[in-house]
């Protein structure tokens, strides 16, 4: 073992000590010394700004992938560069064993957008699901009477809610799941959409459900409409606790704060993240009424770094973009443009597109080529996008995206699709 250490680390401080200028060389580097957990495109960024990213061989790509939404306002954005610059200078990070000047009014600010009383500040949006499946828990023995250890939650089939050992347990994704067992009982996966389902799954002992409202690690899923409105009356029928994960969808991405609010709902419990850091810092929370959140007290529940005061600081400042509506409105109104665009590829290449607001997803004839491929091709033309689940691809620009560039994303796709078809 020591030997091996060694001989990797001469290695790389060779490496290190070379003038690597060339994508390949960083991604050779890269793969010698991290876990081999993503298979990324061979595209290294060096600078990112707005909609844009530029490699180390100096090529430019429009960035429609956004980090899964967590660049919703685009790479370095000036208000929340400046809010982590001026935070940085001042304090980072002093525990929740004392108090800071910046988690108050970042609470405040969020509680505001999304129409709750109280905020549990997190780091990841694993974190915040892991936090509102313990709060459901606890409210289901403090509050509905559930006998204790008896606690049942329904989640969704395609779900995708982070990687710990508890959410990968209902996960029914093979990747993600096999081979981590044993796993966290107290679980019942439904078809994503069904009501019927829910409904028969529903015990007294049942807490809670959770929910994506759109299914981005599906290829952008939107379900059927009236379902999230019906599932929001089952679960106040039957004293049931609405967990909708927004850490994806929500923060204006979907044209709305809140992809709930599409269809006019409201849910017990918001699970928030990605897009909430402003792509500077990770920031997660939940978002609950008092009566539910209440049952958190002091020592049942806490993290070293959440509600550190520069991610507070950053998480208020994209609280605040948010408050004008304007990022909202936007998606809203580039939404019909993206979908014109993106519906002609259908029957042309493409199988199925689904759109709500600046995202959308796009099955690919598998007979033509493979999402990933697609995505390859999409990088030869400076767009970089994501695939998922084989032929789907996922996009997702900044919301700071014009018509005039998002237009560059669709026509791009569509020469990718139209010369795979030539081929």
């Amino acid at each position: 073992m020591t030997d091996l250490s060694t001989n990797v680390a001469t290695d790389l401080s060779t490496d290190l000590s070379t003038n690597l200028s060339t994508n390949q060389d960083y991604i050779d580097l890269e793969d010698r010394v991290a876990a081999h957990n993503y298979s990324p495109l061979p595209v290294v960024v060096e600078q990112a700004e707005g909609i844009w990213v530029t490699d180390v061989e100096g090529n430019r790509y429009l960035d429609a992938l956004s980090g899964y939404s967590a660049l919703n306002f685009g790479h370095r954005h000036p208000a929340l560069v400046q809010a982590a610059k001026e935070q940085l200078d001042r304090s980072t990070l002093t525990s929740r064993a004392f108090h800071n000047d910046q988690l108050g009014p970042f609470c405040v600010a969020l509680a505001e957008l999304v129409g709750k009383d109280m905020i549990l500040p997190m780091n990841t949006g694993a974190e915040a699901v892991e936090t509102a499946l313990k709060i459901a828990r606890k409210w289901g023995y403090q509050v509905k009477g559930v006998a204790d250890g008896q606690a049942h939650i329904i989640v969704m089939d395609g779900n995708f809610h982070g990687r710990t050992t508890t959410i990968i347990s209902f996960s029914d994704d093979p990747e993600a799941h096999d081979e981590y067992g044993p796993y966290t009982p107290g679980f019942t996966s439904v078809p994503y959409g069904d009501l019927a389902a829910i409904e028969a799954a529903i015990t007294e002992n049942t807490v809670a459900v959770l929910v994506e409202p759109i299914q981005g690690e599906q290829g952008v899923k939107i379900p059927p409409e009236g379902f999230l409105p019906g599932l929001r009356q089952l679960c106040t029928e039957r004293q049931v606790l609405m967990i909708a994960d927004e850490i994806q969808a929500g923060l204006g991405r979907v044209g709305t704060t809140l992809a709930c609010q599409y269809e006019g709902v409201e849910a017990d419990l918001y699970t928030l993240g990605k897009a909430l850091g402003g792509g500077i810092v990770p920031v997660s929370a939940v978002a609950a009424d008092a009566e539910v959140m209440n049952v958190i007290t002091p020592g049942t529940h806490g993290s070293t770094f959440g509600g550190n005061p520069l991610a507070a600081a950053v998480g208020k400042a994209v609280c605040d973009l948010l408050a004008t509506g304007e990022h909202q409105r936007h998606a809203a109104e580039l939404e019909g443009q993206f979908r014109q665009a993106l519906q002609a590829l259908v029957g042309n290449g493409v199988d199925e597109v689904r759109v709500r607001g600046l995202w959308a997803g796009i099955d690919i004839d598998p007979e033509l080529m493979t999402g990933k491929e697609a995505c390859k091709q999409l990088a030869k033309k400076g767009v970089l996008a994501k695939d998922t689940h084989g032929s789907t691809i996922r996009l997702a620009p900044p919301l700071t995206i014009t018509a005039e560039e998002l237009k560059v994303v669709t026509d791009a796709l569509t020469e990718v699709v139209t010369e795979a078809q030539q081929a």
